[in-house]
């Protein structure tokens, strides 16, 4: 990934234009930590860009942001910049393109995120982001109350990476965050889970959780809940313990699983008529909440004679034709007595077993 980024470098050079690897992945390079993804930043204007780089995409032409796609890897090309007043506590008001490095870092949000890399792999520092890196310290690119007052995401930025890279928020940010957190109630549900949900991932989720709390941002999050998560193990695990389904937005199949976790809450998570219904997954989700370990509900469900009806020996016109009738809803019924007959170990599943017991039970 990182060749590939240099070449792109080389290319934009080639053309007469500045460029360097910015932000989040310097950081994560000088940290030796594996990174995903690219940011670009350059003095080549966006209709620039997408002549050297053909078929490249432009998700909004204003934002000076081009997306391009090289050797499979996606890079977000930025044009250098200097933005307005910003509105909605999020998004810059306007934005001017500039020819000036410095002057387009001093609009990111913290120091560790201001490192550069040109293409020849030198390291670029103009804001001494370096010296915060190794002292594992989280500071604001100038004042940060400022900073968090016009995009209040940037809170929940400095928390999911004081959480993730187990940094300290210097005694500014921290103040700051304090006197700017209750503008996150106008940030979208959407942008805070997705911060909230790389916290919630972290290996280091517990120090991350207590920092919300210690910031009080757990009211501001609308999560009154917070306080009490005592499972951290599963990310739907601590949305289900969270109960903000009906503010925050999941997916269909999201919302299907917590409905389901919350179900097999009530219910003994090693009975085997559970394990069958609601899954390894679920019951292991519920049973961990309540103290079940994941090992016990493993081997018992391990142990199920079947774990789905396509398991059964006989399939619906097996048994219609059997039974000498035609397929209909009454198979349901049958089906449904079967998996009971079989997990209650009343029956083996096996042809002539079930065989026999059809035609005493449905003949």
């Amino acid at each position: 990934m990182f060749e590939v980024a240099l070449r792109l470098l080389e290319k934009l050079e080639n053309h007469g234009f500045r460029a360097y690897v910015v932000g989040g992945f310097v950081r994560d390079y000088l940290m030796e930590v594996e990174s995903n993804d690219i940011d670009i930043c350059t003095n080549a204007k966006p209709k620039d860009i997408r002549s050297i780089f053909k078929g490249s995409c432009l998700p909004s032409e204003d934002y000076g942001s081009i997306t391009v796609i090289l050797k499979h890897i996606r890079f977000e090309i930025t044009t250098f910049r200097r933005e307005s007043s910003y509105i909605d506590y999020r998004r810059p008001e306007h934005i001017e393109f500039i020819d000036d490095l410095e002057e387009d870092l001093k609009r990111r949000d913290f120091l560790m995120n201001t490192l550069c890399i040109d293409r020849t792999g030198n390291i670029i520092d103009i804001f001494h982001g370096k010296e915060d890196i190794d002292g594992h310290l989280i500071r604001t690119v100038g004042d940060s109350y400022q900073k968090f007052s016009e995009d209040a995401l940037r809170i929940l930025r400095a928390v999911r990476f004081a959480t993730t890279l187990q940094f300290h928020l210097s005694d500014e940010v921290y103040e700051a965050i304090l006197r700017a957190k209750t503008f996150l109630k106008k940030i979208s549900y959407q942008r805070k889970r997705e911060e909230l949900d790389k916290i919630f991932t972290s290996v280091h989720v517990k120090n991350g959780v207590s920092l919300l709390l210690k910031l009080g941002l757990d009211e501001e999050l609308e999560l009154p809940r917070l306080k009490y998560v005592s499972n951290f193990d599963d990310l739907i695990g601590i949305w289900v313990q969270l109960d903000v389904q009906e503010i925050y937005p999941f997916t269909n199949n999201e919302k299907e699983l917590i409905t389901k976790i919350n179900e097999a809450l009530l219910v003994d998570n090693l009975n085997p008529r559970v394990l069958y219904t609601y899954g390894l997954y679920v019951n292991s989700i519920a049973g961990n909440m309540k103290g079940i370990s994941k090992r016990e509900i493993t081997s018992r469900y391990n142990r199920l004679p079947i774990k789905c009806r396509m398991d059964i020996v006989f399939d619906g016109e097996e048994i219609s034709s059997l039974l000498g009738r035609k397929p209909g809803p009454y198979l349901k019924d049958i089906f449904k007595d079967l998996e009971t007959q079989i997990l209650s170990l009343k029956l083996k599943n096996e042809k002539d077993d079930l065989m026999t017991y059809l035609k005493k039970m449905y003949l």
